[in-house]
Order: C-alpha cells, then structure tokens, then sequence
C-alpha cells in the first residue's frame, strides 16, 4: 500500500521532461507573444528612422498578423502530419533568422517583408507549444502546467509596449527584433535534445484551403490599407476589395464542401460558436486598431517618451494579470456569457470615453479611468472566454475550434489596423497634433462601435454550457491568450 501512494505520488509530479516542456515551450510563447506588441511603441521610432507613410506602418504590423493568422492552422496540420517537435523546431529557426533580419533592415520595404516572414515563423511554432506541453505533462498536473503557461503568455502580452518603449527608447528599436536572436539561438538545440517527436499519422493538408483564404484577406486588407492614398474607387483597391471577397466567398464554400477542410463552416452553424467568433474577431478589431493610434498618440502628441508610452499603457494591458483570476471565479458561478459580455461591454465604453475626452492637451489623469475600464473589459473577455467556446462543439472539433478562433482574433487585429488607420487618414493625419487627435478621436468611436457589436453578439452564446469545462478540451488548442496585431 506504501508502495503505491509513493507511485502515485510521483505520476503527479512534474519530472524532467515535464519540466522542460514547460520552460522550453513557454518561452517560445513569450517571445511570439512579446512581438506581438513589443513593435507597437517603436512605431514612431520606426516611421522617424527608414521613412515611410501611414500605409507602410500598417503593413509593419500586418505583415506580421496576416501571415500568422492565414498559416496557424496549417502549421498545425504540418506539426501533426511531419512531427510535432521537427517543426517546431523549423517554425522556431524561421522566427529567429526573421528577428534578425527585420532588425538588420534598412529601409521599409525590407522590415515589412521581414515581418511577414516572422508571422510564417510564429504561424508554425505556436500551435505546436500547447500540443508539445500536454504530451509531455502527466494529466494530474496538466492544469497547473497550462496554468503556468497562461500567465507566462499573459505577462508578454502585458509587458510588450513596456518593454519595447524602454528598448527603443534606451538602445534603439532593432533591439525589439534583436532580443529573440539569443532567446531563439539558445531553444533551439535545447528542444531538439529536450522534447520528444510525436506525430499525428492521420493529418491531413488544406492546402486549397489555405490558399483561398490567404489571397482573399491579403486583398481585402490590401484595399483597405491603400483606399485613402489611392481612392475607393482605383483599379488596385477595387481589384483587391472583389478579388478578396471572392476568395473568402471560396474559402467559404470550400469549408462547407470539403471532405477535411481547414476550417469546418459546419461549426457556424451552432449560434454559440458563430457567436463567441465573431465577437472575438470585433473584439480585436477595436481593441488592436485602437492601440495602433493610441500608442502613437502618447508619444506623438502627449510628448512621453516611447518607455513613458508603455508605462502609460499599462492600465489597459497590464490590468488582465490582476483580474482574470477572479473573472474565471467569477464565470465558475455565474456561467461565462455573461462574464464576456459585460467584458466586452466594458471594452467598448472604455473606448468611447477615451473618444470622448482626447484633445491634443489632454492630461494622462483623465486617460487613466478609460485605460483601466478597458483593462478591465479586457480580463473579463479573456478569462472565461476559451471555456465558452469549448462549451460549443463536441470534443473531437476542440482542436479546430480553438485553432480557428485564434486566426480570427488575428484576422481581426489586422482588419482593425486596417480600418482605424483608414478612418484616421480620412479626417487627420501627422501633420500637426491636433490633425493627429481629429484623426484618432472618430477611429476610436468606430473601435468602440465595434466591440459594443461584439457584447452584443456575445449574447447569442446559449445560457448553459453544453460540454463539460474538462482540462483536457485545451490538450489540442491552439493557444488563446495571444492577441497578436504585431
């Protein structure tokens, strides 16, 4: 009987390769996360160094969102056809040679194409962390595992404006791409020798699949970059805006068709699974489209520095760290739809207070309420909201479940870029402060009308969990705290 508490015991113990998995996963987690939105502050260092306009610090952050959203799927599917490890490995060396090469580029042109290399990078490697992590974990502690993993992409994702204003501010911006060289230089031996292979024999590619639907949101988001230097109705914007739409209307049909597509449209059908997606695509819409002109609105026109500018943004970013803890407790009693709604409900009325306020002269003591409201809207989405989502489809469809609301949480951080950057050169520009604030202020009251959509939509989630909230639903998702408008 000793005998065997003592083994029971040591299943439950987190052992070396348990450990590892963990450390090694996690930290490729941070890094992608980081760079996430690490670029956001360097922004106006960026655009003050190599040039370029409005349209080409667009592209700087959707480089990166486009290519990973459209990839995250299919580097899943390559990790379980190829092996898990292999290409994590691959999808690791191709982030770090980009890192490089994005903080090596002299000109625009070449940090944009160097960013969507890195989106290829993180596309692959990303996927495969939570896979790699639960394999390797005993059950037992599984849920502390990805506990763990949680909070480690949670502080990236709080830190990230913080730590690029300080590294653009105290060295220079390429050290925003520099810092993953040494981190991804040192993973990559480490996982070759550390994690073992695992494979899915029975994986298949979607290849048509994720052609359809990188030609149509490359075009989609082409027209809506270039519609305000070129005009709506150009050749090149209106070629993108049809050819773009028709594309996704394949993607589309090809989902409701296809034997194994990459994204089964047969999901939407369930009103709690179209629901909690197209909340989260608006949610992100607003909120990533938001920080893109916020972030250069601290430094532009309130004057702070690019590490006052994180700082400052740590109320909204920071805020989830503090109260998604008790927004899971609170979605334990209450159920989740409720929780996300009033979250994004919060978002929305965070925005537009912060529309209602903005003035060239506006003091930080009165962005601080809406910054922190929004933060708080933000951790009460976030925390119960992967839960909400599983509760709609059966368990074998988690793993695409998860996988698909991620890309479009991704999708909707580039479509958010897009749009707000479009609205703002339309009414202001970087002429002068104020022409900034006019441009800002009416970006930010579509950003709020956005995730105010969102709260509604939340609403169509059903009232009752159909599936249980077991911790093995998250051992094939895609990780879901990982907003990435880069």
């Amino acid at each position: 009987m000793h005998t065997q508490d003592t083994t029971d015991t040591e299943d439950t113990k987190l052992r070396g390769p348990a450990v590892w998995a963990l450390v090694l996963t996690g930290v490729a987690s941070f890094m992608a996360a980081l760079d996430n939105l690490v670029v956001t502050t360097a922004l106006p260092a960026i655009r003050e160094d190599l040039g370029g306009k409005l349209e080409d610090l667009e592209w700087t952050v959707n480089a990166y969102t486009l290519t990973f959203a459209v990839l995250l799927m299919f580097g899943a599917a390559l990790g379980d056809r190829f092996g898990r490890r292999r290409l994590f490995i691959v999808g690791l060396t191709v982030f770090t040679g980009a890192s490089a090469a994005a903080a090596l580029s002299t000109g625009i042109d070449a940090l944009i194409a160097a960013r969507a290399v890195q989106g290829v990078g993180a596309a692959i490697m990303m996927p495969l962390t939570l896979t790699l992590l639960t394999a390797a974990v005993p059950a037992a502690r599984r849920g502390m595992a990805l506990g763990i993993y949680g909070a480690v992409t949670g502080l990236a994702v709080a830190s990230g404006p913080l730590i690029g204003g300080s590294l653009t501010e105290h060295i220079s911006w390429q050290w925003i791409f520099w810092l993953n060289v040494p981190i991804g230089l040192a993973l990559i031996p480490l996982a070759r020798l550390r994690l073992a292979e695992s494979t899915a024999p029975g994986a298949r590619l979607d290849i048509p699949g994720t052609l359809l639907i990188s030609g149509g949101l490359f075009g989609i988001v082409y027209a809506l970059v270039n519609a305000n230097s070129e005009g709506w109705t150009s050749a090149p914007v209106l070629t993108g805006l049809i050819v773009g739409s028709a594309l996704v209307g394949g993607f589309i049909h090809h989902g409701f068709n296809n034997a194994n597509p990459m994204l089964p449209m047969r999901l939407f059908r369930d009103r709690g699974f179209l629901g909690i997606n197209l909340a989260s695509l608006l949610m992100f819409l607003g909120m990533f489209g938001s920080i893109f002109l916020l972030s250069q609105f601290l430094q532009g026109v309130a004057g702070y520095s690019p590490t006052e500018a994180g700082l400052r943004m740590l109320p909204w970013t920071g805020m989830p760290m503090i109260i998604a803890p008790l927004a899971g407790i609170l979605s334990d009693r209450i159920g989740g739809r409720p929780v996300v709604a009033a979250g994004l409900a919060f978002q929305a009325l965070g925005l537009g207070w912060f529309a209602a306020i903005l003035s060239a002269d506006v003091s930080y003591a009165a962005q601080l309420p809406p910054l922190i409201l929004s933060g708080i809207g933000m951790a009460l989405y976030f925390a119960p909201a992967a839960n909400v989502l599983m509760s709609t489809v059966a368990p074998a469809d988690q793993g695409k479940a998860s996988g698909t609301n991620n890309a479009l949480r991704e999708v909707g951080g580039a479509l958010g870029v897009a749009v707000l950057a479009s609205v703002f050169s339309a009414q202001g520009g970087y002429e002068s402060p104020q022409a900034f604030t006019d441009g800002t202020v009416p970006a930010l009251w579509i950003g709020a009308g956005a995730v105010a959509l969102a709260a509604a939509l939340a609403l169509l989630v059903p009232r009752k969990a159909k599936a249980a909230q077991a911790p093995a639903s998250l051992t094939t998702a895609v990780p879901d705290k990982v907003p990435a408008a880069g």
